[in-house]
């Protein structure tokens, strides 16, 4: 018989989840969505939700389906190596290269840069960096449950303060919505859509999957049933409160450009509405939360990537990964908000691909009876979308001409991919390569079955 929690079991771990996913970085592109999108903001927003909340939703329900001990048990059906080479770039995509540095430029520019005249004031981002990832070198260097007793009593305070800013929004709004920027005039589902991916954590449910199993089953379900049902229930809150927020932030930020202009990202929209708001005594508020906030996010990013690289080369030392990593986050770090923004896109162009067939595949691995040519195809074929997509990107971002070896490449898939201009180029390719191959690997089964009933 299958265990069944009570509602209070699931809302608890759905809670545990959305403090895993929740960060204060997650705030700061609906409020910038929603100061481009203006009175597409309800357009913008939605395509937003279907990448922020709905991906990782579905990352959750994959780890559930699949079985596995972890991501890279779970990657590796593809390949061993490829096994490890994902995990591996999506560890360092939401640790030291882009996640963690923004929690600490994050912090900066919503707590510090409204007291020291702004975030382009590099001394005072350098100074405060240095602060910022010292103190989680020593905290991921000695690990202590304080930080766990931080982070659940911030998670709460954030979202408290963030739903009275929402409420104060609705009630008493800033300003009237605007008119869309040009790149959200038109198509502003698919701009937002692709706004979602920034967030990340559709990458990180891949790992915070096995988290959320490991506490469903310590509460006694053991079934496969069980646990998805658990996980997908518990899922369901997290997304929920994400949802919740992403809207009400979204709007908060389409209905500051009138007060305060547009802004170059999200974190000082938040401040400055504290601000407008409260006072100086609600910035100051928002600033030690936001500040605190991050700084836990950046211990538990830091401390995972360097469990994860000491498991896969031991003879490195845990302490010698992490002094790497907060290095590496410190000096990332330090290039600013907007540029971390910018260059994680290429990246998240390339992954965020791979990482939804990834998800696909496990959700349909049964119906192909596991077959590796269906993994290998799939990925491949998204693989070749997606890195084109991933240069194409990071050779516009830096202005780049030196690539023009692309161009056929890139005039080829636009004629003959749907949505390949909207950034999902790979998808109908992705499902063409499962259908095929599943097709190869039924009659490969069929044929063993009459072979063996003919005695051949």
């Amino acid at each position: 018989m299958e265990n069944r929690l009570p509602f209070s079991k699931y809302f608890v771990i759905g809670v545990m989840l959305f403090a895993l996913f929740f960060g204060a970085g997650n705030l700061i592109f609906p409020a910038s969505l929603g100061q481009n999108a203006g009175t597409n903001v309800w357009e913008a927003a939605a395509g937003f939700l279907i990448t922020g909340i709905g991906l990782p939703f579905l990352g959750i329900l994959a780890m559930g389906v699949s079985g596995s001990r972890n991501l890279q048990e779970l990657s590796s059906r593809v390949h061993p190596l490829y096994g490890i080479i994902f995990t591996s770039l999506l560890y360092l995509t939401i640790g030291p290269l882009f996640a963690a540095p923004r929690t600490g430029a994050v912090a900066y520019d919503i707590g510090i840069a409204p007291f020291v005249g702004g975030g382009s004031d590099r001394i005072g981002l350098f100074i405060f960096s240095l602060i910022f990832f010292g103190i989680t070198l020593w905290f991921s260097l000695n690990p202590a449950k304080l930080v766990d007793r931080i982070g659940k009593i911030l998670s709460p305070a954030i979202i408290i303060l963030i739903f009275v800013l929402l409420v104060m929004v609705i009630v008493k709004p800033m300003g009237s919505i605007g008119a869309p920027q040009e790149a959200y005039a038109n198509g502003a589902f698919v701009k937002g859509f692709m706004e979602g991916y920034n967030t990340m954590d559709a990458l990180a449910s891949l790992v915070f999957g096995i988290i959320v199993i490991n506490a469903v089953r310590a509460m006694g379900v053991k079934s496969t049933s069980g646990i998805l049902s658990a996980s997908a229930k518990s899922g369901l809150v997290a997304v929920v409160f994400l949802g919740i927020i992403y809207v009400g932030v979204a709007y908060l930020g389409a209905t500051s450009t009138g007060r305060f202009g547009l802004l170059e990202t999200g974190g000082p929209v938040l401040g400055k509405t504290a601000t407008y708001y409260f006072g100086i005594v609600g910035t100051v508020m928002l600033s030690i939360i936001i500040i605190l906030a991050c700084l836990t996010t950046s211990i538990g990013l830091v401390t995972a990537c360097g469990e994860y690289f000491h498991g896969q080369m031991p003879k490195i030392s845990y302490k010698i990964w992490v002094v790497f990593f907060s290095l590496v986050s410190l000096i990332i770090g330090n290039f600013g908000l907007a540029n971390i923004i910018n260059f994680s896109i290429p990246v998240l162009m390339f992954l965020y691909p791979l990482a939804v067939v990834l998800m696909l595949l496990t959700f349909l691995s049964k119906f192909f009876r596991h077959s590796q040519i269906v993994y290998v195809s799939a990925t491949v074929v998204t693989f070749m979308v997606s890195i084109i997509d991933g240069i194409k990107t990071f050779c516009q971002l830096v202005g780049i001409e030196n690539f023009r070896w692309m161009d056929p490449i890139v005039s080829f898939y636009e004629q003959v991919l749907p949505l390949y201009n909207e950034g999902l180029g790979w998808l109908l390719p992705a499902i063409i390569a499962i259908a095929i191959s599943t097709g190869i690997v039924k009659l490969q089964k069929y044929f063993r079955i009459s072979l063996r009933e003919n005695n051949v």
